[in-house]
């Protein structure tokens, strides 16, 4: 299966949830594709003891996984692009959309 999942959200539980779910299916062999967007692309910022964000994007990277970030959202943030946090654009989350057979949003 191919699974798109939008990451939309600045909620700690709710990112490191999003990313384990990311993990599960990309270990099942599904193709999965995080785009992160509006406060989503501060997931990095998030990661804390309880909640190791990067070390989940980094596991999903390390095994094939891919994401993205949208890029007018960084900026908004004044945020740089990073190897967690690439940036990207609304057509790169228009052809997840398009190609995905699920989408999952958080």
């Amino acid at each position: 299966m191919k699974l798109g999942i939008v990451i939309y959200s600045d909620h700690p539980e709710t990112v490191w949830n999003a990313c384990r779910l990311a993990n599960f299916a990309n270990n099942e062999g599904d193709q999965v594709k995080i785009f992160l967007m509006a406060k989503g692309v501060e997931a990095e910022s998030l990661s804390s003891n309880q909640y190791d964000i990067i070390g989940l994007l980094k596991e999903f990277t390390a095994s094939n996984g891919t994401i993205y970030a949208c890029g007018t959202c960084l900026q908004i943030r004044k945020q740089d692009s990073t190897e967690l946090c690439p940036m990207s654009s609304m057509a790169d989350l228009y052809e997840i959309i398009n190609q995905s057979d699920k989408i999952i949003s958080f």
